[in-house]
């Protein structure tokens, strides 16, 4: 007489190959969860210069003249990438600026992830403060996390923030910085720190100060008139200031609200 399947038997086979199958599909999934960010950038981040080639660039961190003194990790080029709409948005206010007799100036716009690191990983090497005197004269470094100045999340790797200032049209020639011209506290007269060619904000762009705070009663006449003309040019375009930078703006309606990239700063990672 046939004799059905053992049930014993049966339940392991069934057993060992649903395990058979978590083994195969586990790794796929590790390997999904582990990918890097793309080293392109989405369709959606484009070049301010192709938007609007009459904004003014001083892309900071490309140069030595930065509160790190060096060029910071995965800035390229010295452009400025953003998505289409926060660089269209821009646009908006460089047109409302011209008719001031101004030109909008971009400090740093998109920034990669690994350049965000490369900040804090200075920030933790206290000894490296080559940079003091100008950028963060009254504060210690061992303080930048605490402070605020230093994170290891920027709202730029999201690619609709800009920092940046006014200049006054016709522009005169920006002269390139140098060790030798030496360091000058970020908060001196205007007329004392480096000529950037930027009208007076009060202190100059990264200054790590509460006087860089947009609204510091401290800061009078025609330096806080000009952080309001700047204030009110990007927020009529879309803008959101951030109240600790005078510089420092987002656009509202941001594509990424919650993802951070890390593709370079540069042409080539553009589609």
């Amino acid at each position: 007489m046939f004799a059905g399947p053992d049930p014993r038997r049966l339940a392991r086979s069934l057993l060992t190959a649903l395990l058979g199958l978590v083994v195969l599909l586990a790794p796929s999934q590790q390997v999904a969860s582990a990918q890097p960010e793309p080293r392109t950038a989405p369709p959606v981040f484009v070049a301010l210069d192709e938007v609007d080639p009459t904004i003014l660039h001083d892309i900071r961190y490309t140069t030595k003249h930065n509160f790190v003194g060096r060029r910071i990790h995965a800035y390229r080029d010295p452009l400025c990438i953003l998505t289409r709409p926060a660089a269209e948005a821009l646009a908006q206010a460089q047109d409302a600026a011209l008719a001031r007799g101004y030109s909008l100036k971009v400090y740093d716009c998109y920034r990669p992830q690994t350049a965000v690191d490369d900040f804090v990983g200075w920030a933790e090497r206290l000894r490296d403060d080559r940079m003091k005197a100008e950028f963060y004269p009254d504060v210690e470094k061992s303080a930048l996390f605490e402070d605020g100045y230093i994170a290891a999340r920027s709202g730029h790797s999201r690619g609709s923030t800009v920092d940046l200032t006014l200049v006054e049209l016709p522009a005169v020639r920006q002269p390139r910085w140098r060790p030798s011209d030496g360091l000058v506290p970020c908060y001196a007269p205007y007329e004392e720190r480096f000529p950037d060619s930027s009208v007076d904000m009060g202190t100059g762009y990264d200054c790590f100060d509460t006087l860089s705070n947009t609204l510091d009663p401290r800061v009078q006449g025609e330096a806080r008139d000009n952080r309001l003309l700047l204030k009110s040019l990007l927020e009529n375009a879309g803008f959101t200031n951030y109240a600790n930078e005078w510089w420092h703006y987002t656009f509202a309606a941001e594509p990424f609200t919650d993802r951070y990239f890390d593709f370079p700063a540069a042409r080539r990672a553009l589609g």
